[in-house]
């Protein structure tokens, strides 16, 4: 056990770093957004290349690997949810807004360095076989589900589905995430080796992505903190953090994936609630301080029960 500690630990230890620089004001908060974006546009898309373009996928069948996952967030999503409606009374956007919660991880600045640390190469793989369609995903299903918990929470209109469409679209074409999967992908198709300087300029920005990532999170956790109902957010954070994990253990096990697959999604199903809870709740000015203290509890504990997932896998 104390292996795996030491194994996850740096990986929070790093968030701790960006949170500190910022709360003793050795950086200002828009340094931590520079670097957030440094991360987001440049580096990880970066690593989401090299990963796809490198990557062995022989013998792999993506679709199991992904019903895997989405049936966990699925079930996970919906306990949320009820609980959120029938156990605290809440209005339909705050049940939105917790299952977002229970069911959003951070799997880009947390998931891809952890799994890198901890599974290697071949999570990599998985994981970003799961990144390729997770954000298109999740955040179709989250604007769906927020425009119909409007409408029935204030009557307004729903937007038609060309509109959401459109959206989508726009959203999708300008991620510099799909740029680093789509070229990642049609790297691999050529045949060709990354070999000479440009492997080692992918290999140097690669290399900056997790430790960056990680930073630049902690960095940017000073804008969130525990505010709202903090009994449903400690029961969404419970969910995040175990029911959804535990779901996709067992769904990745039924399935039988690979060893190495299980493992990237078991652990990136296990870290924190993701930043885009708060910002699809900060969008349709919902359930906000919920959203915030779900991340900033998922955070805190984030340590131990990452390491606990990670013991049971080893």
């Amino acid at each position: 056990m104390l292996a795996v500690v030491q194994n996850v630990l740096p990986v929070f230890l790093l968030i701790l770093v960006g949170w500190l620089l910022v709360a003793s004001t050795y950086l200002r908060p828009s340094a931590g957004d520079a670097l957030a974006e440094f991360v987001f546009k440049l580096a990880v898309p970066v690593l989401l290349f090299r990963t796809l373009a490198e990557a062995d996928f022989h013998g792999a069948f993506p679709v199991r690997l992904w019903i895997a996952y989405f049936s966990a967030v699925a079930v996970t999503w919906t306990a949320a949810h009820c609980l959120a409606r029938f156990g605290f009374g809440t209005d339909r956007r705050t049940g939105t807004v917790a299952g977002v919660s229970s069911a959003f991880a951070n799997n880009v600045f947390i998931g891809l360095p952890l799994v890198d640390r901890i599974v290697g190469p071949n999570g990599l793989v998985a994981l970003s076989i799961l990144i390729a369609i997770h954000l298109p995903v999740m955040m179709i299903a989250s604007s769906v589900l927020m425009e119909r918990a409007e409408r029935g929470d204030t009557g307004k209109a729903m937007d038609g589905p060309l509109t959401l469409l459109k959206t989508f679209l726009r959203n999708m074409t300008g991620n510099p995430l799909m740029f680093g999967i789509v070229g990642g992908v049609f790297w691999h198709l050529t045949g060709l080796p990354l070999a000479g300087p440009p492997k080692i300029l992918v290999d140097q920005i690669s290399a900056i992505a997790g430790p960056a990532a990680l930073i630049s999170l902690g960095m940017a956790m000073r804008r969130y903190g525990f505010a709202g109902n903090l009994g449903l957010a400690a029961s969404v954070s419970v969910l995040k953090l175990f029911a959804l994990p535990g779901l996709v253990f067992l769904a990745a096990h039924g399935l039988g994936l690979r060893t190495e697959w299980i493992a990237a999604l078991v652990l990136t199903a296990s870290v924190p609630t993701g930043v885009n809870a708060w910002l699809i709740a900060s969008q349709f000015k919902a359930a906000e301080p919920l959203a915030a203290s779900a991340i900033t509890l998922t955070t805190g504990v984030g340590a131990l029960t990452v390491s606990f997932w990670a013991w049971l896998l080893t």
